[in-house]
């Protein structure tokens, strides 16, 4: 399968089957001095493509540092231990480090990168659905807070982002229905031909199919791209990536970051609560609602996450929307939806606690 490459302003993304052979090369052209490179891995990654990208590195001294990815452990503590090991081992600015995981191990990676000596060389290898088409692109690295997800933070570019789409062969049908729910948030939010063809598509997608998944991928990743690029600090534009975002975060802070509900079954949820708000207030047409919402019901997008979508749930965790680190004032902020491709600008909808309350107990 022919391999991609997408040009952001500071990197590259190269994307398909056996793209995480062009490793080797990349480090030459990005990090020539290079000659010491950490890996931060999930401990869930498979084996056998571990062993491949050790094959490609054997000319670099390598150290591993496995880690057993949970949002438990992206805090501030766990980022001091790797840096404690990297000024142990003596790394330099010119060495190197690869975030070889989800987007948990990519924003914790990409963190460490960002604050390491003020900036050492980051290479990012996405494992899951959901890190290839959301957070390896656009340069945000973080970890979280007892006050709430991603408070703790950067923004900084790795060399090269390598979308290897193997990857994807080990992981659940749940982990990919949550990278699903990225694509269709950016087909959504930015492109109604994209949202045709995942109308036309989506159960290719979710059955892995090669061809149309590394189209997908590609697609998802411009539309991320264009926001990313325009507004690399998320002054404005960029903020319309945050729809469903707002409920997404609060419901898996209520959850405690467990397994009950990830990061793409929250952001689901966070979309069909955006959208029946945006209908609720007259933004988007009964057509408009429908189209989104029998995409939702024909692959049972929701599944078993209907006890999540609950009013006495949502409510609880309304309070938690307080300490969204998207909040410039003491009213919450959300993107809600016009037309398919179409929603309505950062900033123009913000609604006090009562307010949320009020429209989600119409509601539900």
């Amino acid at each position: 399968m022919k391999i991609s490459r997408l040009k952001a302003k500071d990197y590259s993304i190269v994307i398909g089957k056996n793209s995480i052979l062009s490793l080797n090369s990349e480090i030459k052209n990005h990090c020539p001095k290079c000659k010491k490179v950490a890996l931060i891995v999930d401990r869930k990654i498979p084996k056998k493509i571990l062993i491949q990208i050790k094959k490609n590195l054997k000319k670099f001294n390598i150290f591993i540092f496995f880690v057993s990815s949970s949002e438990k452990i992206k805090n501030i503590n766990q980022i001091n231990l790797f840096i404690d090991k990297l000024l142990r081992l003596n790394f330099n600015r010119t060495d190197l480090i690869i975030g070889i995981g989800g987007g948990i191990i990519g924003d914790m990676a990409g963190f460490v990168s960002s604050i390491y000596k003020r900036g050492i060389n980051f290479i990012n290898l996405p494992s899951t659905l959901l890190a290839q088409v959301d957070s390896c692109i656009g340069g945000k690295t973080g970890v979280n807070s007892i006050h709430g997800k991603n408070l703790i933070g950067s923004f900084y570019n790795p060399k090269v982002v390598i979308i290897e789409t193997e990857f994807l062969k080990s992981l659940p049908s749940r982990e990919v229905i949550c990278g699903y729910a990225e694509i269709l948030k950016h087909a959504i939010i930015q492109d109604k031909k994209f949202f045709n063809f995942l109308n036309k598509h989506t159960q290719n997608i979710l059955s892995l199919n090669n061809k149309i998944l590394a189209e997908s991928i590609k697609r998802s990743c411009k539309i991320k791209l264009n926001f990313t690029e325009r507004d690399f600090k998320e002054k404005g534009l960029r903020m319309k990536l945050n729809f469903g975002h707002t409920f997404a975060h609060a419901l898996e802070i209520q959850n405690k970051y467990s397994n009950n509900l990830n990061h793409g079954e929250a952001v689901l949820i966070g979309m069909f609560i955006a959208l029946k708000i945006s209908k609720f207030k007259k933004l988007c047409s009964e057509n408009t609602y429908n189209q989104v919402k029998s995409l939702y019901s024909e692959f049972s997008l929701l599944g078993n996450l209907n006890k999540h979508l609950k009013k006495k749930e949502i409510l609880k965790s309304i309070r938690y929307m307080k300490n969204d680190k998207k909040k410039d004032d003491e009213k919450i902020s959300f993107i809600f939806l016009k037309n398919i491709g179409k929603t309505t600008m950062p900033g123009e909808y913000k609604f006090k606690t009562h307010q949320v309350k009020d429209m989600i107990k119409k509601l539900f």
